[in-house]
């Protein structure tokens, strides 16, 4: 899908003398040419994947230029159609309930930027939003009461077989713990769900049995262990590079 964003201004900063206050400017003012020059249907219609409210008063929203102007709904159903292209590559990524929920926020957003097919929260149902930035609107998020939930949702979740039948996600667990393996040079399954654990605590002795594997990201300095928010990232992209 392609969107013509006319007037992009990203980043524009206001202001040339050192010191004075820089006022960042992000994103696309209101579409050129006003209501007239809006997208249009070939029968003529206002075409229903841009927002009126957006054409009308610019786009400040942390999406990229591509998706400038439309709504939230055609912008879920572009990334679900890009993913329907690939139904043997689907990354699922679940966190358990951590007890620092911005991390889980920085997650969410993580996941958004490789499409993932779906974030699972695992545990207490609630979360703070605010390190998500608003992109858990273009994500499927999904809740499951404990990691044997996850577990059971899992086992049916994969790509279906030859003969059309629902295929198990392998699920890879992210923590350096005793007997975790090195996440560089693993192969990683084309679908499969990255399954994370809390900030301090890390993964739960029930959430590393139903692992088919956990990995962990090799550190050559002092620090015992990477920020959870980090570490998912790592994860996802090494993920990504194997199958994107």
């Amino acid at each position: 899908m392609t969107a013509q964003t006319p007037g992009d201004r990203t980043d524009d900063v206001a202001g040339d003398r050192p010191g004075d206050e820089a006022a960042r400017v992000v994103g696309v003012g209101p579409w050129p040419g006003g209501p007239d020059a809006w997208p249009r249907l070939p029968s003529g219609e206002p075409d229903p994947r841009y927002d009126p409210e957006l054409l009308a008063g610019g786009d400040a929203r942390n999406v990229v230029d591509a998706y400038r102007y439309l709504t939230v709904e055609a912008i879920v159903a572009d990334l679900d159609r890009e993913r329907a292209e690939h139904p043997t590559t689907q990354l699922h990524v679940a966190v358990e309930n951590w007890a620092h929920d911005l991390n889980i926020g920085s997650v969410v957003r993580t996941a958004n930027a490789f499409n993932a097919a779906s974030v699972r929260i695992v545990g207490r149902r609630r979360w703070n939003r605010r390190g998500a930035m608003v992109t858990d609107r273009y994500l499927h998020v999904e809740h499951h009461p404990d990691a044997e939930a996850l577990a059971a949702w899992a086992a049916t979740a994969g790509p279906p077989d030859d003969a059309g039948a629902p295929t198990r996600l392998p699920v890879v667990g992210v923590d350096n713990v005793p007997g975790s393996v090195p996440l560089e040079g693993l192969a990683l399954p084309a679908s499969c769900v990255l399954l994370l654990g809390q900030e301090s605590a890390g993964l739960s002795a029930s959430a590393q049995a139903v692992c088919d594997v956990v990995v962990h990201v090799t550190q050559h300095g002092s620090t015992r262990s990477l920020n959870a928010g980090a570490a998912a990232a790592i994860a996802m992209w090494a993920w990504a590079v194997q199958h994107l």
